[in-house]
């Protein structure tokens, strides 16, 4: 479960819960038998019916723009709960009434759809304006099948400046650096990173880092391409090693395991000093700037790239988290070049490029560079350009794992990483758990 800002201004933003895409490989399968009589029946022969979330209120006045300028070719807008959307969308494609865009995460899930003939790769479309590594979640077979649809959110390290300069602490660079970190800052009696363990997902960001540090994307790649064995990959091991020795070695204080995200008590102990660190995706920063304005204003926070590890086979401006939501063609669609014509001029066009930015989210979208020299408060600048130079520099950017996966894969995940974290099973255990849960 993931958060990324979708609407309003940093200092008031409004928060969405993205749960990953449900859609099983035995699903796709049952999709595949299925007939293709196309999606459903829609008002007008140019007409386009559309899925999305409820929340999506930037995307939804794209659509509103579309439609101001196709008066005689509307797109039908539906929107759903983050809870009901998945299974609606699969009983959907399942009985041939899918909408002709759709709404995704990317990743696995869209992959299933695309292995069952659901989805038209996006040829004729202008994707070379997106960020490349982003595109890559929807990317299969060297195709591509969805267009970004809002804003990014890689999961970077925040700190707290002042904490850190009280314990004689620099921002960890290395994964050698965060151990030495966390020594200085356990002895000044301050949990050195706060974690909402309760919530598991926050505790997979860590393992995540970790094994793309230790044995590069390519390991999550392949198991998210179905080989299962790579579970049991050495790094995979090691990278499990390193989060238990952090757990035992005090980096997330004494009651981690207490702490839920949803009651903001994680981020709270950053704020208010009583920790020094926190790993968490780019939507925190808006949700300090709601919680502590004041905080956010005395320049006290920090935020850095997941350290490095020397001799790690990963490259060390790989980042994780959660690229993009996609839009993506149903291949039964009757209306395909209106599609196109609404994915090239109308998403995460200038104006909608504007919104994201003052929402402050950063919109996936190559050449920003003028639009944030022109953000009128320097925090706010520094944190937009940051999060952009990151995402542009990474050569590579994974989506997370519970999102990637299907969701009988999913939900064994989080329960193995929690299961690791608290060390009742051995780094070697937690991969022959996840290859049976695979297989």
């Amino acid at each position: 479960m993931r958060r990324i800002p979708v609407d309003g201004n940093l200092a008031s933003p409004r928060i969405r819960r993205v749960i990953a895409s449900a859609v099983t490989l035995t699903a796709a399968i049952g999709l595949a038998a299925c007939g293709t009589s196309g999606p459903s029946t829609t008002s007008s022969a140019k007409s386009l019916t559309m899925w999305a979330l409820s929340d999506q209120t930037i995307l939804k006045d794209s659509v509103d723009a579309y439609n101001k300028d196709h008066p005689d070719a509307k797109i039908t807008l539906q929107l759903f709960a983050n809870d009901d959307y998945k299974q609606k969308l699969r009983v959907a494609f399942g009985a041939n009434q899918a909408p002709d865009i759709f709404f995704s995460w990317g990743g696995g899930a869209l992959n299933d759809y695309v292995k069952a003939g659901k989805v038209d790769a996006l040829t004729a479309a202008d994707t070379d304006r997106f960020t490349p590594s982003v595109m890559q979640s929807a990317t299969f077979g060297d195709k591509v099948y969805g267009v970004p649809a809002n804003g990014l959110a890689p999961v970077v390290l925040y700190y707290n400046k002042k904490v850190l300069a009280d314990a004689g602490v620099e921002p960890p660079k290395t994964y050698d650096d965060l151990l030495t970190a966390v020594k200085k800052l356990k002895a000044k009696d301050v949990v050195p990173m706060s974690l909402a363990a309760n919530s598991k997902w926050p505790t997979l960001m860590y393992l995540e880092y970790l094994l793309d540090r230790e044995g590069g994307s390519q390991v999550f790649t392949d198991i998210a391409s179905g080989d299962a064995s790579k579970w049991k990959d050495s790094s995979v091991t090691k990278a499990n090693q390193r989060l238990q020795d952090l757990a035992k070695a005090g980096a997330f204080g004494d009651n981690a395991s207490s702490v839920s995200y949803d009651q903001g008590a994680s981020t709270a102990l950053l704020y208010t000093g009583k920790a020094g660190m926190t790993l968490m995706g780019t939507w925190e920063y808006a949700n300090i700037a709601k919680a502590a304005p004041d905080f956010l204003k005395s320049g006290d926070l920090g935020y850095t790239a997941f350290p490095s590890l020397p001799g790690g086979a990963g490259e060390a401006d790989s980042i994780v988290g959660n690229p993009s939501n996609f839009l993506s063609l149903n291949s039964s669609t009757k209306n395909k070049d209106a599609a196109l014509t609404y994915f090239k001029d109308y998403v995460l066009n200038d104006s909608q490029v504007d919104a994201y930015l003052g929402a402050g989210s950063v919109p996936p979208v190559k050449g920003l560079e003028s639009k944030l020299a022109a953000v009128k408060s320097s925090t706010d600048k520094e944190w937009l350009t940051f999060v952009y130079d990151l995402v542009q520099n990474a050569p590579g950017f994974q989506l997370s794992w519970d999102q990637a996966l299907p969701s009988d894969q999913a939900d064994p995940l989080l329960t193995n990483t929690d299961k690791s974290f608290l060390r009742e099973i051995s780094p070697a255990e937690f991969g022959e758990n996840m290859s049976r849960a695979g297989s």
